[in-house]
């Protein structure tokens, strides 16, 4: 606190900081005295007047944050719209689990599940070098609907190859074989969305379809 004497007049001046919807203000409160009349303000007068200028910083405060712009019709609209396909799209992962589940139990399969969603067993173990990201995998396959559909396989075009971790494939596939050794015989239940989502493959596979690959994987180079 500074002590100011100007033409008779005392000012003793302190400063007040304080945050007003996240601004920062700093106030100065003046206490004036009469020197030499002997006459001194009342401190209501000051209290009075501090009193209103931090009411006028808090309603500018207040201003700003009035002037951030409202949401419009069509953000709103987009907004709900997104609400909705996430609502839909969350109920029908859920219908197509337990659908994918209820097949796997009436099947009597010990299925596993991993954290992607892909069910996965395998059938018959190996004894050959373990799947890894970077080798070229050959498998013999069959892919088919949960109805029994056949769609592909490799007695009609031959086995598959691709190089792991480079996709090109179904991504429930390229996860699958990197669970197994080459020997190993699988069984892969895939929903929609390590598959081939909700348009299909545009020839045998159906839009959101759940399909079944069966596998084995015949060497690694």
């Amino acid at each position: 606190m500074r002590k100011i004497k100007v033409s008779g007049f005392g000012f003793r001046v302190s400063s007040l900081k304080f945050k007003v919807s996240g601004l920062k203000y700093k106030v100065c409160l003046r206490r004036i005295c009469m020197f030499g009349s002997g006459l001194k303000f009342h401190s209501s007068f000051f209290i009075l007047h501090s009193s209103l200028l931090i009411l006028f910083l808090v309603s500018l405060g207040c201003r700003r944050y009035n002037t951030q712009q409202p949401e419009s019709e069509t953000e709103s609209l987009e907004r709900k719209q997104k609400e909705i396909l996430m609502r839909v799209n969350r109920d029908l992962v859920e219908e197509e689990a337990k659908a994918i589940d209820a097949f796997a139990a009436q099947k009597g399969w010990q299925i596993q599940t991993s954290e992607s969603g892909l069910r996965y067993m395998i059938c018959q173990n190996g004894q050959g070098e373990k799947a890894a990201t970077g080798k070229v995998a050959e498998l013999a396959f069959t892919v088919s609907l949960l109805d029994g559909t056949v769609c592909y396989s490799s007695a009609q075009s031959g086995p598959k190859t691709f190089r792991l971790g480079k996709g090109g494939v179904e991504p429930g596939l390229e996860e699958g074989v990197l669970l197994m050794r080459v020997g190993d015989k699988a069984r892969f239940i895939m929903p929609p969305h390590l598959a081939h989502g909700l348009l299909g493959d545009g020839d045998r596979i159906p839009r959101r379809a759940v399909i079944l690959y069966d596998v084995e994987l015949l060497g690694l180079k």
